[in-house]
């Protein structure tokens, strides 16, 4: 019974708490900013308001900004192919619960097709949904320039105030495709993962318990691919 209570309480992270100030700070001034921009910049015939799936992008890219689900493709294209989900959905489907469905299920689907995992995306096709009466009457043009306009704003601010941030770097580099000789396996421990955790200060979209599966299967899969290829070659 333990263990299975266990499974409901909160992984302990290695997150200084210096880190979580300047998470939560940053999200702060990011939607100043972007409540600032939105009111300010001319609206033209657009009547433009702050979308309010972009507190939940505010969480992933100033939080967890590593996270590949917060990099730049993902925040712009999951926010623009569920939008428009959405209002398309919403201008065909007349029932709401139906079509909320049909849109978060389709937006999911759209966002993995384009490898634009963005969380916050399903909620910005479940509230053009929701809205349906008010944003079918702006057209499908407004309502994309409307989500635009807030995702860009949204880009702009977290690659100015990520990288101004001490021991941040956004969007984060891919890594560099190194082959390195072959050396003896050193076994790595939980000590170690938490350990190269601790140091790297930030939120990993992983637990150490994760990691090391990872680890585990990875050796596994290297012991059955060294020991098939002698005989492959034979």
């Amino acid at each position: 019974m333990k263990d299975v209570l266990r499974l409901f309480l909160p992984k302990a992270t290695n997150i200084t708490l210096a880190e979580k100030f300047r998470a939560g700070g940053a999200g702060g001034v990011a939607v100043l900013g972007l409540g600032l921009l939105i009111r300010f910049i001319p609206h033209g015939q657009v009547p433009l308001l702050v979308v309010v799936s972009m507190a939940a992008s505010t969480l992933l890219l100033f939080a967890v900004p590593d996270s590949p689900m917060a990099q730049p493709w993902n925040l712009v294209i999951g926010h623009a192919i569920s939008a428009l989900t959405g209002w398309c959905v919403a201008y065909l489907v007349n029932d709401v619960v139906v079509a909320s469905a049909i849109a978060v299920g389709v937006a999911i689907l759209f966002m993995h097709l384009l490898d634009a995992l963005h969380p916050p995306g399903a909620a910005t096709a479940l509230s053009l949904v929701l809205s349906g009466t008010q944003f079918r009457a702006m057209g499908g043009a407004a309502v994309i320039t409307i989500v635009m306009v807030n995702v860009f704003a949204m880009l702009a601010l977290a690659l100015l105030i990520n990288n101004l941030l001490p021991g941040r770097r956004y969007p984060t580099p891919h890594p560099p495709t190194v082959r390195t000789p072959h050396q003896p396996t050193i076994g790595i421990v939980a000590s170690d993962i938490h350990q190269a955790l601790k140091d790297m200060d930030s939120v990993i979209d992983a637990s150490e318990d994760d990691l090391l599966e990872i680890y585990e299967r990875a050796e596994h899969h290297a012991r059955q691919r060294t020991a098939a290829t002698p005989n492959a070659r034979g």
